[in-house]
């Protein structure tokens, strides 16, 4: 617990902030997150505490109203609120990527409009590039956007959009005709400005409504239908067509990050409970933590936990010295989201049966580990990056 997962070289305002966030989760989350999981309902009061926090413009620089804090220091915090509840790490997880992508390749005119809002949790951020039927094959996208005199016409439908209801700003990948030959550079994002809920919220965009899933509850993971819905041009992020894919990508490599904190957190949350239990359960006159079957585990456990942790600072350190990170992220992100599952598993067996009943919060767990094994692409797709990164940078002289 106290021993695991730390983060060395932290400065006095970054353990301060994790400080916050950590007694946080520990006195307002985790006591409510059973209880609001379980309604699937949204965890609007949390919200609005980390709004008080400053939660919302953690990354986003100075200037633009923000705290201007590092990645490592938004991993860190992401992995500190998945500890507590992973939806709630949802919900500012695609705002912190609109973010990063405005403050990366935005106009000054889009940074300075959108960024203070954004740091407040005013406007709030969601991240579009799935459709139904697209998986990881981002150059099949079909959703298209036609122009039309200063404006474009967007139609086609979306998928998969974390706090896709609740948000007003969603960043949206979609197809447009720059007559390039890679379908790469024929992608464009859109910064599509909405009201927030579900139904008809601006003319010509339906969110139909919550997809029901497996775990991951409270926070809104819908569909985005475009029927002849029109956009200026202005509206393109950076305000130039075709870049849409490099945008995206990078945007992606903070996602990657995210995603291996969110699994650090629910690892890290999973030993917990695991140790604790193992220490007060009694089987054969002795403490169960005193046979050497659950001895062994917990060591495995721990050892699982602190890898992806420091594996998940590294990429994220890479990521803040502007180095390319693709590989790094991708090894993170495969490492942490697999160890998760496995460390999960071990705790909610050493539960035995009460790890099934759903008073005990590893059966949340254990439903909430699953999404962090696809999410920001699979565990083959990370192994297709790294793969492919390995392969350049030891490529055999001809």
């Amino acid at each position: 617990m106290a021993r695991l997962a730390q983060t060395h070289g932290l400065t006095d305002i970054q353990q301060e902030i994790l400080s916050t966030v950590r007694s946080f989760v520990d006195k307002k989350v985790i006591p409510t997150a059973q209880e609001l999981e379980h309604a699937d309902e949204y965890p609007q009061e949390i919200v609005d505490q980390m709004k008080e926090m400053g939660l919302f413009g953690l990354t986003i620089p100075e200037e633009y109203g923000g705290l201007g804090e590092s990645l490592l220091t938004y991993a860190l915090v992401v992995e500190e609120i998945a500890r507590g509840w992973m939806s709630v790490s949802g919900v500012i997880n695609t705002h912190f990527i609109v973010a990063y992508m405005l403050a990366q390749h935005g106009t000054e005119e889009q940074k300075k409009r959108l960024l203070p809002k954004m740091a407040t949790g005013e406007v709030r951020g969601a991240f579009s590039m799935s459709e139904p039927g697209l998986g990881s094959d981002v150059a099949a996208i079909s959703t298209k956007a036609k122009k039309d005199g200063d404006d474009y016409v967007i139609d086609g439908q979306k998928m998969w959009l974390t706090n896709g209801g609740s948000s007003t700003l969603i960043a949206v990948l979609v197809k447009t005709d720059e007559g390039a030959e890679s379908p790469y550079k024929n992608l464009t994002t859109f910064l599509v400005e909405k009201e927030p809920g579900f139904g008809e919220v601006s003319p010509g965009l339906t969110i139909p409504g919550k997809i029901q899933k497996m775990g991951y509850k409270g926070v809104d993971s819908t569909e985005a239908v475009f029927d002849g819905y029109r956009i200026s041009k202005d509206s393109i992020l950076g305000g130039e067509p075709g870049k849409g894919f490099y945008q995206m990508m990078d945007g992606v490599e903070v996602g990657r990050v995210n995603v291996a904190a969110r699994a650090c957190g629910i690892a890290i949350r999973a030993f917990e409970l695991a140790v604790q239990y193992a220490q007060q359960r009694e089987t054969f006159g002795k403490k169960i933590a005193e046979h050497q079957a659950i001895a062994f585990k917990l060591a495995e456990m721990a050892t699982k936990v602190e890898a992806a942790h420091l594996m998940m600072t590294n990429a994220a350190r890479l990521k803040d010295s502007g180095e390319r990170n693709d590989v790094a992220a991708g090894m993170a992100k495969l490492i942490a989201s697999e160890f998760c599952a496995e460390v999960t598993q071990d705790a909610f067996r050493i539960h035995g049966g009460y790890g099934y009943s759903k008073e005990y919060e590893i059966e949340r767990l254990m439903r909430e580990a699953p999404f962090l094994l696809i999410g920001e692409g699979t565990s083959e797709i990370q192994k297709t990056i790294i793969s492919r990164g390995l392969l350049k940078e030891y490529k055999l002289p001809r």
